[in-house]
């Protein structure tokens, strides 16, 4: 009898074990298309243990790469992370799906200031992830000079000394900003009027780089440049050598948004998951490890005093910034511009 027992409990634990790696083969895949170095592997883990769903993560480095793989097929990816003025330009186009923001309780954690802006009013298909700004960081050591704004960094003195971000309309705004231009103000005539500028401007850059401008600048190969706050904030935590201005010209507001694409088979678990990502003590790892400025009020609390007083992640002086909105067309006038320039 005991030997019977044993056999029937055996043939239990088989059908158990049989039953679980069936549920978890026929587990949707979530496929995530977001920026690199942005979405930490603990938070996708962490997603996948709670809830079965494993999670295909690739990237891109500009919002311009991630529209072109996207418009040929939008059903492959489920979760996108466009910034504020993408963001927009997707919705016009009809490329991103309504949001049920009955799925989404956590979005209540997000501090008003970033909850029903201009490029989507009512937060009806995105929902902020995290935010920062563009400015200078500079080598103290290196740099005596004080330095304020772009024009103080695109000096002759500095030349192939300057890194910047791989970003040609980011490239555009500072010129505009230099010559009192608004920066969505992209017109074919506003773009010839600062033309000289960025030729000479990219002739002076030794590297033009996104993902990580900390190696050159720690190694001092360039002395300053012109980076994402959370590098910079990185950055200075590293090495006590080196100072994030904001430019007084006026400078970029980003907001990275996570989005489900129009065409995705997932949307149930995509809402999920941006729902995880908006839990207090998940949001806190995404700023441990890269140090933006974190929308979720929620989880600001539980950052560290020495997080919250980092003067690249969270400005004490935000002084003029400005969001980027979609620009239609004039887009490819930007890129045909930049190209010509940087070849």
């Amino acid at each position: 009898m005991k030997h019977l027992c044993l056999l029937f409990a055996f043939a239990i634990c088989l059908a158990g074990c049989h039953r679980d790696k069936s549920s978890a083969a026929t587990a949707p895949t979530l496929h995530l298309f977001a920026w690199s170095e942005y979405v930490p592997r603990e938070v996708i883990d962490g997603f996948t243990k709670e809830t079965g769903i494993p999670v295909d993560y690739e990237v891109y480095d500009t919002n311009e790469k991630m529209l072109a793989k996207l418009a040929p097929g939008s059903a492959q990816y489920d979760i996108i992370q466009p910034s504020e003025y993408m963001v927009e330009h997707l919705i016009k186009r009809k490329m991103v799906a309504p949001l049920d923001l009955a799925q989404i309780p956590n979005l209540s954690n997000l501090l008003p200031e970033f909850r029903n802006l201009a490029y989507d009013p009512g937060n009806q298909y995105s929902v902020p992830y995290m935010s920062g700004t563009v400015g200078i960081i500079i080598n103290t050591d290196k740099v005596k000079e004080p330095v304020r704004g772009y024009a103080d960094v695109f000096q002759e003195k500095y030349r192939k000394r300057i890194i910047a971000l791989e970003d040609n309309r980011e490239m555009v705004s500072w010129a505009f900003a230099t010559r009192g231009i608004a920066i969505n103000d992209v017109t074919p005539e506003n773009l010839a009027k600062v033309k000289p500028m960025l030729r000479e401007w990219v002739k002076m850059v030794k590297l033009f780089n996104s993902d990580d401008p900390k190696a050159l600048l720690i190694r001092d190969e360039v002395d300053l440049g012109i980076v994402y706050s959370g590098e910079a904030a990185k950055l200075m935590d590293q090495d006590k050598r080196f100072k994030y201005v904001l430019p007084a010209e006026g400078a970029h507001r980003f907001i990275d948004n996570l989005c489900i694409p129009a065409g995705s088979k997932n949307k149930g678990a995509a809402m999920q998951f941006i729902n995880y990502i908006l839990r207090p003590e998940v949001s806190k790892i995404i700023s441990d490890r890269f140090p933006y400025t974190n929308p979720n009020a929620a989880a600001r609390k539980l950052l560290s005093d020495g997080q919250r007083a980092n003067p690249a992640s969270y400005p004490p002086d935000a002084g003029n910034l400005e969001l980027f909105r979609d620009i239609g067309k004039a887009n490819a006038d930007v890129s045909v511009l930049m190209t010509e320039l940087r070849s």
